[in-house]
């Protein structure tokens, strides 16, 4: 996937700028507000007429991939959802009040809280669900907290996506479904491995990440999210969870994560 998706950065239209001056704002305060019912990005029920639709539009080779051309968030039929069409979703459903949450814990939290951050753990979270595993997760993450490579990270984890799904294709064992819950809780897992590496998560830590996971999971609902949130600052300050840094990691794993950042580092210095 090109780094051109990535330039378009969350203080533009990706999520609503707070400056009065934002072209999003302007175009919102001529638009009369319309009244709609919030839905997650991916939150559809698989045997709906428009999920059959979507699969049966994607299976046709001519009129799939003019739909893919024309659809600007993705996700026609079977096809993945990419990070960027991922953040256009959460875009369209953001308020000023959760694009504020994000600036706050970027604010609170440095490099490591930026928003792009946030929404890729949001969004490997959400979308590998049944793909990928725990720690390949964690791993990723872990590594995004040091080298900030974004683009490396995404392609990654796609890489490995598309991968685990074209060997359920080909085995015939489809995609498990995992509840909407589970998915909050591994994105509140990983934006903890990436943005807190061992800190403790403060009350003001809480407040921002209810906010931030609610706007991406809307129909989970706020209570949900909120005894997620809480749960897991208990038992981080108790002691109670294993992160990558709290506990021994195989020497094969470190092997791997160290070639990982051997190629980084020559990536950033093409003329060494």
């Amino acid at each position: 996937m090109a780094m051109g998706s990535l330039t378009l950065t969350l203080s533009a239209c990706a999520l609503p700028r707070l400056s009065s001056s934002s072209s999003c704002t302007r175009t919102r305060t001529r638009t009369r507000p319309k009244v709609v019912v919030v839905v997650a990005y991916m939150e559809k029920n698989p045997n709906s007429p428009a999920s059959i639709a979507s699969k049966l539009i994607g299976a046709l080779p001519v009129v799939g991939l003019l739909a893919r051309i024309l659809s600007d968030e993705g996700g026609v039929g079977d096809d993945l959802l990419d990070f960027a069409e991922f953040r256009r979703r959460i875009g369209k459903k953001c308020s000023v009040s959760d694009s504020q949450a994000f600036y706050e814990f970027k604010e609170r939290r440095g490099r490591a809280g930026d928003a792009f951050y946030v929404l890729l753990c949001c969004w490997v979270a959400a979308v590998g669900a049944g793909l990928l595993k725990t720690e390949e997760i964690y791993e990723g993450v872990a590594r995004l907290r040091i080298s900030n490579d974004i683009e490396f990270e995404e392609e990654t984890f796609l890489a490995m996506m598309t991968t685990a799904k074209q060997k359920r294709a080909k085995s015939k064992n489809p995609v498990p479904q995992i509840p909407m819950e589970i998915r909050v809780e591994k994105a509140l897992e990983a934006i903890y491995v990436c943005c807190f590496g061992q800190d403790q998560i403060e009350e003001e830590d809480e407040r921002l990440l209810c906010t931030m996971l609610n706007a991406v999971f809307p129909t989970v609902g706020r209570k949900e999210v909120e005894r997620i949130v809480t749960t897991m600052a208990g038992q981080v300050a108790a002691g109670e969870r294993n992160f990558p840094g709290k506990r021994r990691v195989s020497k094969e794993v470190m092997q791997r994560q160290l070639k990982d950042l051997e190629f980084l580092q020559q990536k950033g210095n093409p003329s060494s």
